[in-house]
């Protein structure tokens, strides 16, 4: 695994930029299919939540406008973004290669907590939940996403791959990047 205490990439100031202007509904839109479809290809995902299926998880990308709001329910599974901070009942915040990096299992999430690169607040035991729900899974959101692109898969993968080793920042699992 790559040393954590090196700083994690950022995301760039004019990409970020763009998302305090653009329309967040479209992004959210896109998102929630994304989520959909992770929870119909890792059903266990849901199972492995147990009491917490019906909390709401805001994950903060601190290098990032937004914030995103998990609602992991099995048949109403949505993500809504927000420009404020809402209401949810457990907060992980981070830098986006390092949320991104704990989703595709190049960190690992008790050292990201410990070195305080990753932070936790409200419902500590549903953020753990969540987080062993998404371990258990072994998600690939690189490999999610370039099938849902029907014929362009294989130029999905490959802009994937180029996008990861020019910005450092894991968007692919682990084992997916030997």
């Amino acid at each position: 695994m790559p040393d954590i205490h090196t700083p994690f990439p950022t995301v760039p100031s004019l990409l970020a930029g763009t998302l305090r202007v653009l329309p967040l509904t479209p992004l959210a839109q896109a998102l929630t299919i994304l989520a959909r479809r992770l929870v119909t290809n890792h059903p266990g995902m849901i199972s492995r939540l147990g009491p917490y299926v019906d909390r709401r998880f805001a994950i903060v990308p601190t290098d990032l406008p937004v914030t995103l709001l998990l609602h992991p329910h099995p048949t109403v599974m949505r993500v809504t973004l927000h420009r404020q901070p809402p209401a949810s009942d457990a907060r992980i915040a981070g830098p986006l290669a390092a949320l991104l990096g704990l989703v595709h299992g190049t960190w690992d999430g008790d050292a990201l907590f410990f070195s305080r690169d990753l932070v936790i607040d409200g419902d500590t035991a549903a953020a753990l939940a969540l987080r062993n729900a998404i371990d258990d899974s072994e998600l690939d959101l690189g490999a999610e996403i370039a099938g849902l692109s029907g014929p362009f898969n294989s130029l999905l993968t490959r802009l994937i791959y180029l996008a990861e080793r020019r910005t450092g920042v894991p968007l692919r699992r682990a084992e997916a990047q030997k």
